[in-house]
């Protein structure tokens, strides 16, 4: 008989950890079922918005495709392919034989590792990778950055001294936003924490600022836009480099107070007097008259931003375009002012605290590519798995990650992991990659542990920090993360012989961190930023409005900025080449795009994040369509260099002719995965015909926008 006993209700503040905005939540238990999950508006960075998403944590927590247990597959015999449930014990020291055996026997590059783009969104999976990765010294690794935000690391070590100096669009205080690539409405911003965006653009209009957008397709951001501009995909750089052209020709470039910390203008402008507005316009799209006075906007504005994103990164000039964001902003004198771009101060400084990181210190075996981090470009991993010989990948370690579908030429890397002689994953699931694991270790959920939102505070449009508890017990049996790489670390210690060292728990550094970090002193009218304060303030504390830091924050030698720097500069003769040699011929130029209920691959299992009209679809102009005897919702086979798909078409104006975008992490067709919701709401992966020879040649980078392809109607 049920009982009629009231339940209990409770209330909980949390952050959103599901992308960069780490919205603030409230979500109302009774017992432990979760009743409702709203925005917090004392949250002092996201002031009560929130996404679908956020109400997804839900799904998440309740998934039953979410392994609780560490499963291990049969390699032979009957049950070869079977998932088989086994105790952590057995998991944890299977794993730390197999990659020490590996280790011994081939050497420290026959083990990979690979962590995906979740990895930074738990503060876990960051502090405690070094418990076992540093018994691990393989030259053998890969991440997500190389498919996404590589050229804005190497861009800031090159002009700041540091991998994690990014600086922030100060778009509160800001009176004109140049904005390429990128669609903030969509993502809630990248490489940029901006929760409540589309307010945030209202009240800038509001004000009178002017947003301009330029991109391949009218995005939902563009649609928000005072001015919108189509580019033609892959030529950012040249419209870049007309406007910086225009600035040193009009004698509009005036760095202000940079100027006493910044050289090497002169020598920019000597090399790019070729890159002109009539040039650009050529290649672009976009009129050279157009170009002139965008320029001569931006010089004139009192507080201006250049901003580019994944469109401008993930190309074959990604470097190089964003190196000229920034000579664009630094010659205008909007580096480091407020309402320009300017560097946070978060509560524990990841910038004052990490190494500032390296390029090109060492190069792939197969492809002679630059490691950047001491990572190398994920495209080059599956060739690094199948090309014999010594240094070959064995064994490989992936965290949070699903490479088969997030990076270029999927179906080779699929390939290529079925050959291992072992892999683990770190993962709460059987996906796409992990269905090649010989072991899956699932941490806890995110709601079953704590959160300190390490990366995006570094990044945030304002300075603020929160700390909260879990909403619910860790379950019997489970594991977080940090203690699966801290009891995995111990195991492979002692294989080697070495003295294991007890962690810190995340908690622990981060206090530490606190103690370490800008707010530890007291501040007027402030008591010190401490864990305990924090604890007792689960919405959060706002630590002020980003301030200008320069020169003190650099960490270049002499605290300057050297604009002439020679990688770029070298660059430039690359982009003159691939003038001369001419373009794609008839080729459509095929692009991403990201949806607000969606994030890379991870969010497909969740039925309040794929009901409704399929996304998964090819937009087209109605030329482009016409032109191939195609119409709306018709099937098509789209084809590259490297394979092709089955798709239905969209037809929308929103893009340019030439055109045509898919969006990137779906693909959930393969056998052998245990994700029920994401089956049937497949799609067709994008990255099984991105092409994993196409790369940014200046940085490694992958080059997943801007591939040719051909779209025929399926006959």
């Amino acid at each position: 008989m049920a009982s009629n006993q009231p339940v209990d209700t409770s209330r909980h503040l949390r952050a959103c950890h599901l992308c960069e905005a780490i919205c603030g939540l409230r979500i109302e238990l009774a017992g432990t079922e979760i009743l409702s999950i709203k925005g917090d508006p004392d949250d002092p960075l996201s002031r009560g918005h929130i996404c679908a998403k956020a109400v997804a944590l839900q799904d998440i927590q309740n998934d039953p495709d979410r392994l609780r247990r560490p499963v291990r597959r049969e390699r032979d015999g009957d049950n070869a392919g079977q998932w088989q449930e086994i105790s952590w014990d057995e998991a944890l020291d299977t794993v730390a034989e197999k990659l020490v055996a590996t280790q011994l026997r081939h050497g420290a590059d026959a083990v990979g590792v690979y962590l995906g783009n979740p990895t930074v969104h738990n503060y876990g999976m960051m502090t405690h990778q070094s418990t076992l990765f540093k018994h691990l010294p393989t030259r053998n690794r890969y991440s997500a950055t190389s498919v996404d935000q590589l050229p804005h690391h190497l861009v800031s070590l090159w002009l700041y001294g540091h991998k994690l100096m990014l600086p922030v669009p100060d778009i509160d205080r800001s009176d004109y936003f140049l904005m390429l690539g990128a669609n903030p409405m969509a993502s809630n911003g990248s490489i940029w924490t901006v929760p409540d965006v589309g307010k945030r653009i209202e009240a800038f209009k509001k004000r009178g600022g002017k947003l301009l957008v330029v991109d391949p397709r009218r995005s939902e951001t563009a649609a928000l836009a005072t001015e919108y501009l189509p580019i033609k995909p892959g030529s950012d750089a040249l419209f870049l480099l007309a406007l910086l052209h225009t600035l040193f020709e009009q004698q509009l470039a005036e760095p202000g107070r940079l100027a006493a910390f910044v050289s090497g203008l002169d020598k920019v402008a000597d090399a790019i007097t070729d890159f002109t507005p009539e040039l650009a316009a050529q290649h672009t799209g976009i009129e050279a008259a157009a170009i002139r006075r965008i320029a001569g906007e931006l010089a004139a504005a009192e507080a201006a931003i250049c901003y580019g994103r994944m469109g401008v990164s993930t190309q074959a000039y990604g470097a190089l375009s964003q190196w000229l964001i920034q000579l664009i902003n630094i010659a205008t004198g909007n580096l480091d002012r407020p309402g320009g771009s300017l560097f946070s101060t978060p509560a524990v400084d990841q910038v004052a605290g990490a190494g500032r990181g390296g390029f090109d210190r060492y190069r792939s075996r197969v492809r002679n590519l630059p490691e950047f981090d001491r990572e190398f470009p994920a495209a080059t991993l599956a060739e690094e798995i199948m090309t014999p010989g010594e240094g070959q990948i064995r064994s490989l370690f992936t965290g949070a990650g699903n490479p088969v579908l997030s990076t270029p030429n999927g179906r080779k890397l699929d390939q290529a992991l079925a050959q291992l002689d072992f892999m683990v994953s770190l993962d709460p699931y059987i996906n796409e990659t992990t269905r090649h694991a010989d072991i899956i270790l699932p941490p806890t959920s995110p709601l079953e542990h704590d959160h300190y939102d390490l990366a995006f505070h570094g990044i945030a449009v304002r300075n603020t920090a929160r700390f909260n508890a879990p909403l619910f017990e860790k379950p019997e049996g489970a594991l977080h993360d940090w203690e699966i790489f801290s009891a995995l670390g111990e195991r492979v210690a002692r294989l080697l012989n070495r003295e294991p060292v007890a962690p810190f728990t995340p908690e622990q550094i981060i206090d530490r961190g606190l103690q370490l970090g800008p707010y530890a002193a007291a501040r007027e009218g402030e008591a010190p930023l401490t864990l305990a304060s924090l604890k007792q303030a689960p919405s959060g504390i706002d630590l002020g409005p980003l301030q200008s830091q320069l020169p003190q924050r650099l960490f270049t030698p002499d605290k300057t900025i050297k604009c002439d720097t020679p990688e770029p500069l070298a660059d430039l003769d690359r982009l003159r080449s691939s003038l001369a040699e001419g373009g794609e011929g008839n080729a459509l130029l095929l692009i991403g795009r990201r949806h607000v209920r969606s994030n890379n691959s991870w969010m497909h299992n969740y039925h309040r994040l794929v009901k409704g009209p399929d996304r998964c679809t090819l937009l087209m102009h109605p030329q482009d369509m016409a032109a191939r005897n195609l119409a709306d919702g018709d099937a098509a086979t789209i084809s590259s260099r490297v394979g092709q798909l089955r798709v239905t078409v969209e037809s929308t104006t929103d893009i340019m002719p030439g055109v045509v975008s898919l969006p990137h992490g779906w693909g959930h067709d393969r056998e052998g995965i245990r994700l029920s919701i994401a089956d049937q709401h497949a799609g067709s992966s994008c990255n099984d015909i991105t092409d994993d020879m196409a790369l940014d040649q200046l940085s490694g980078n992958a080059a997943v926008n801007g591939v040719p392809v051909a779209v025929c109607a399926v006959s």
